[in-house]
């Protein structure tokens, strides 16, 4: 059988002469970029159009995945997506690609284009040799780079996990996304921000709530860390920064003071933690016990696209844009009756379900 099998591929393997014209996808991958940055991504395709006029093949298609991680398995690639769809639908005869490592680094991705290889042939190219997905030395050789390819990754992670706990033992900060107040070193207090996140503190402490506290300051011209309008999310991450008290957190848990200035003073800090206690403890109290909403996460808001909540509980149960608490142009506050949707959803259901089983 593996004889037949290399006959069949030898009868059917095409030539270099073969490949004039036909479409080639390029794909470019970068895991790690300093805000957005596409030098890394367009260096790469580049080279992988001076591959592709060399072999002589026209470019069908670009894919690219900017900042995104190929190791990770919870992280989506949309450029990678596309990509394999669009060589399911054997649109594409080629693949070039800077390196094997820059289209994956998960043998379970090699498998799942390996797999689409079987039924459309698909050569991979780069800029150092190429990989006919069909042959099966050129798959043995893939899956043994891919698999070190993994295997590098994972050393990586270690170590990187390893400096996380020493740093978190010395009290420094863990690094990552730059927290309100701080610069992106997250040891340096930006003093206007930390100006803003005390009378943020003060005002709550006052007894104004998140709600009205985000209007104010976007009324005054303060944006959030990121650049966007407060909201009440924004307030309480800025009430909860355990960072701004000064306390290094590890895994979730913490593990002791740290070794940067903190904005909110220990007996700040108290009273914020309090205050937040007694408010979830009395809106706790009045909130009647839970109804259950049928469509919750799948009704969304025809106005403006986004999924709808539950709110209202018994007494006026209804499905809210969940967009109603935004403070800019983008607020809407559309709202449906609950039973009315619900019921109407059933019958469609039911309706439905009956028509298949008749048929």
């Amino acid at each position: 059988m593996r004889i037949r099998r290399q006959a069949r591929y030898d009868r059917n393997r095409s030539s270099r002469e073969d490949w004039k014209g036909q479409p080639a996808a390029i794909y470019c991958r970068i895991s790690h970029t300093a805000d957005e940055d596409q030098t890394g991504v367009d260096r790469q395709e580049r080279i992988c159009r001076e591959v592709v006029g060399r072999l002589g093949l026209r470019v069908a298609q670009v894919f690219v995945d900017n900042n995104r991680s190929a190791w990770r398995r919870d992280r989506k690639r949309d450029g990678w997506d596309a990509l394999l769809s669009l060589a399911r639908a054997g649109e594409i005869g080629h693949i070039v690609a800077y390196h094997p490592d820059r289209l994956m680094r998960q043998p379970k991705d090699l498998e799942e284009l390996l797999a689409i290889s079987d039924e459309r042939a698909i050569t991979l190219h780069g800029q150092a040799n190429q990989r006919d997905l069909a042959d099966p030395d050129d798959r043995f050789f893939l899956r043994i780079e891919v698999a070190h390819a993994c295997r590098s990754s994972d050393d990586t992670s270690r170590r990187m996990k390893d400096a996380m706990v020493d740093q978190a033992n010395d009290g420094k900060p863990h690094t990552g996304k730059r927290r309100y107040g701080y610069s992106p070193d997250g040891q340096t207090i930006i003093e206007a921000e930390a100006k803003v996140a005390r009378d943020i503190a003060a005002r709550y402490l006052d007894g104004a709530t998140p709600i009205k506290i985000a209007p104010a300051l976007n009324e005054q011209g303060h944006v959030t860390v990121t650049g966007k309008p407060w909201t009440e999310f924004s307030v309480l991450s800025v009430l909860d920064s355990r960072h701004a008290a000064g306390i290094r957190v590890f895994r979730g848990d913490e593990i002791g003071q740290g070794s940067w200035p903190a904005i909110f003073d220990p007996g700040t800090w108290a009273e914020i933690r309090d205050r937040r206690s007694y408010r979830a403890a009395a809106r706790a109290a009045k909130v009647a016990p839970a109804r259950f909403y049928l469509l919750r996460g799948i009704a969304t808001c025809k106005r403006c696209g986004t999924r709808m909540a539950g709110v209202g509980g018994h007494v006026s149960p209804g499905y809210l844009c969940s967009r109603k608490y935004r403070t800019d142009e983008q607020k809407c506050s559309r709202r449906i009756n609950a039973p009315l949707l619900e019921e109407f959803v059933v019958d469609a259901a039911v309706d439905l379900l009956t028509q298949c089983r008749e048929a």
